[in-house]
């Protein structure tokens, strides 16, 4: 049985997430059965993350990894070997394709293949335009400031408290 989430409610109260709506929709929908190659999704830091995808017996020629609009796509095919000689064949050769959906302001900074192992390190940069930034407040010289309370002389006050 397939659940289906409603965010009709959640658009009264927000504003730009519709892409946010999307992406929960689209992986609840189209979420793989096959999970082959088994891949590990790690967090080093804030800003850094790392997928590691088991990839024993495919060499650099048979993968591609691709990035566009926020999509990570890594995809195997494995050049056709003779099955000659083979009596038994465990090593999974099949070819696989996983999709990422990464965040804004994430890219790829390096991709290596070692041991069986593909390591694709992403990193997330926020432009300093989005950065948070401290606002100075100015003071308008025509407006009294609450640091100097006006005050009354001295000798005015003396006088009038004498009359």
């Amino acid at each position: 049985m397939a659940t289906s989430n409603h965010y009709a409610p959640l658009f009264r109260s927000s504003v730009g997430f519709d892409r946010v709506f999307n992406l929960l929709d689209n992986a609840q929908r189209a979420r793989s059965v096959n999970d082959w190659p088994p891949y590990d999704i790690v967090k080093s830091s804030d800003d850094t993350y790392r997928i590691s995808i088991a990839v024993a017996g495919f060499a650099r020629r048979d993968i591609d990894i691709t990035f566009q609009s926020n999509l990570l796509t890594v995809t195997g095919k494995k050049q056709d070997a003779t099955a000659e000689g083979y009596l038994h064949r465990g090593i999974a050769s099949r070819p696989f394709e996983h999709r990422f959906e990464l965040a804004d302001h994430v890219r790829v900074d390096r991709a290596d293949l070692g041991n069986g192992l593909l390591a694709i390190d992403l990193v997330r940069e926020i432009p300093e335009a989005l950065k948070p930034r401290r606002i100075h407040i100015q003071v308008d010289p025509a407006l009294p400031t609450a640091a100097s309370p006006a005050q009354i002389e001295g000798t005015k006050a003396a006088v009038s408290n004498n009359e």
